[in-house]
């Protein structure tokens, strides 16, 4: 079986760390980027606010450490992006520790690849939202209790019951469950009742409601002591309930509002893209693990764990069950799907396990491997084409994959091939496609302007504007805003507008001077037409920023 080497984590760090060459992608990741500029200029950081609107959503730990990480390093990409990308490595090892736990130093290094070049991991260092610091500490929860079940050294398991209480406040209640599903299945089928007493959880409870005190003094002062504040067109709202359940198992009685109509295969199927391309291994090894258990009249033999597959599978039925589902919600248990992969792969290669599994298996994922080469090669040749660089990079790492593919002795294809494939799809996706891509966000692109020309927000309004603009405020550092009055309008100096609006102020009698202009895509949102270099100029619309005279 492999040794991973440490240098392969190394190269995929620097990759995570490319990302901060990409603006941050409207709608969320901008939102978020763009609270925590707010609350850095904020004299009260319990408190949240957009664009100085209430805001009862997410819970405030990655507007917290957003807006540290802008004050030491500058409000823009790298200062928003940066704690999320320690997250993330953060979280590959603490999955390798988890794994080694388990199992043995090889295996967990397989997870930890597994984990690092899933591609929701290079998307998280990306389109940064709050999962990866979500998953960071629910990970390294399962870890340290894991570590207080071995050992049964007591600063652990308060270390372990400390990484929920900051999950909690990254995320909410998820961070809890999801080390509850994983240990309750494990002791359960081990028979292991007296586990699930432990006078100890009552001090690691204690230490959960400290570090939720600050948060939950925050909602109480926004929104239980002012029941007139209105939050969503709603008043009377309770920030505490709000939190600590109607954002989460409101989701599940039907309480929450908010529905998409998903159902409980929605996050299957996102997770064929999402956990690409190791999910093909993933669910044969998770019906594999519930055969054996069958097998074994649900009852675990010494030495087996169901931490992981037990945990995954009650979280995705948690997750799944919710009336509101969006794709990055499973991502908070994908260190437990790399460690069931990783685990499946181990015994294939050490004592051929499931032989006639990976016969199927093997040829299916290199092939997805190939594909997804393929399909990079085109973008970074047609789609975006980014000259010379990226098509030298693509042929370095195909005729290394092509080498690994052709090599007879090299029995471990089936970690090395589809890993090699992703870091090297996501350099380039990363550094031209997304890149490129991001050039038609009219928000980040005026956004610099503003701040560059030193444009006052007194002065600026945008009119009948049609596409997301969360990133304009966080790239002009100051809140922007809009307003449809022509009254208005003519009372400002600068406006950024579109087609309808620019006919509509020339209407009005309005002259201007054009200071800007280019176009826009809502890029959170990719057609075929705007993929088509050739149809593209049809999806894309205009848009001015004007100084008026």
């Amino acid at each position: 079986m492999p040794k991973i080497p440490f240098w392969v984590f190394i190269l995929i760090a620097i990759t995570y760390f490319t990302s901060v060459r990409v603006d941050t992608m409207d709608i969320d990741a901008s939102q978020y980027a763009s609270m925590s500029r707010e609350l850095l200029g904020s004299h009260n950081w319990l408190q949240l606010y957009d664009h100085g609107i209430n805001y009862l959503d997410k819970p405030p730990f990655l507007f917290w450490v957003s807006a540290l990480s802008m004050k030491i390093f500058g409000v823009g990409n790298f200062g928003y992006k940066l704690p999320s990308i320690l997250f993330a490595l953060w979280a590959i090892f603490a999955t390798y520790r988890l794994a080694r736990l388990l199992y043995n130093d090889a295996t967990a290094r397989m997870a930890a690849l597994i984990l690092a070049t899933c591609q929701g991991m290079f998307l998280m260092t990306n389109d940064v939202r709050c999962d990866t610091i979500l998953m960071s500490w629910v990970v390294t929860a399962i870890w340290l209790v894991k570590e207080w079940d071995v050992s049964r050294k007591l600063h652990y398991l308060l270390l372990g019951f400390a990484a929920v209480g900051f999950g909690m406040m990254t995320k909410g209640p998820i961070a809890l469950m999801v080390p509850v599903f994983c240990f309750a299945t494990d002791w359960a089928l081990k028979r292991q009742w007296k586990k699930f007493f432990h006078p100890a959880y009552l001090l690691g409870l204690v230490v959960i409601g400290l570090i939720l005190l600050p948060m939950s003094i925050g909602l109480y002062q926004q929104y239980d002591m002012h029941p007139e504040a209105i939050v969503n067109g709603q008043k009377g709202v309770s920030g505490l309930r709000f939190f600590y359940w109607s954002q989460s198992f409101g989701r599940i009685t039907g309480e929450s509002p908010w529905k998409n109509g998903a159902d409980l295969s929605f996050l299957l199927v996102n997770m064929l893209w999402s956990f690409l391309p190791w999910v093909f291994i993933l669910v044969p090894a998770i019906v594999a693990n519930i055969i054996q258990l069958v097998k074994q009249k649900f009852r675990l033999n010494e030495g087996g764990e169901w931490v992981t597959t037990g945990g995954f599978l009650l979280a995705y039925l948690a997750l799944g069950s919710s009336a509101y589902q969006l794709p990055h919600y499973i991502f908070v248990a994908f260190p437990l799907a790399a460690i069931i992969t990783a685990q499946s792969i181990a015994g294939y290669l050490d004592s051929k396990r499931y032989a006639a599994m990976y016969k199927v298996i093997n040829p299916f994922i290199f092939g997805i491997s190939a594909l997804v080469l393929a399909i990079v090669l085109v973008l970074v040749m047609f789609v975006f084409p980014s000259g010379l660089l990226p098509i030298i990079v693509w042929s370095c790492y195909a005729v290394l994959w092509v080498y690994l593919a052709v090599n007879k002795h090299l029995a471990s294809k089936t970690i090395w091939l589809p890993a090699i494939g992703m870091i090297m799809a996501n350099i380039l996706l990363t550094n031209f496609v997304y890149y490129s891509l991001l050039r038609y966000q009219v928000g980040s692109q005026v956004g610099k302007y503003i701040e560059k020309e030193h444009i006052p927000s007194s002065e600026f309004l945008y009119f009948k504007m049609h596409d997301p603009l969360n990133s304009l405020s966080f790239y002009a550092n100051e809140l922007l805003f809009t307003n449809e009055a022509l009254s208005a309008i003519k009372t400002k100096k600068y406006v950024l507008t579109m087609d309808e609006g620019l006919d509509t102020l020339r209407q009005s009698g309005c002259t201007f001077e054009i200071l800007k202009q280019g176009q826009l895509f809502k890029v959170s949102e990719l057609t075929p037409e705007f993929l088509n270099p050739a149809t593209r100029q049809n999806a894309l619309r205009n848009y001015y920023l004007l100084k008026m005279q």
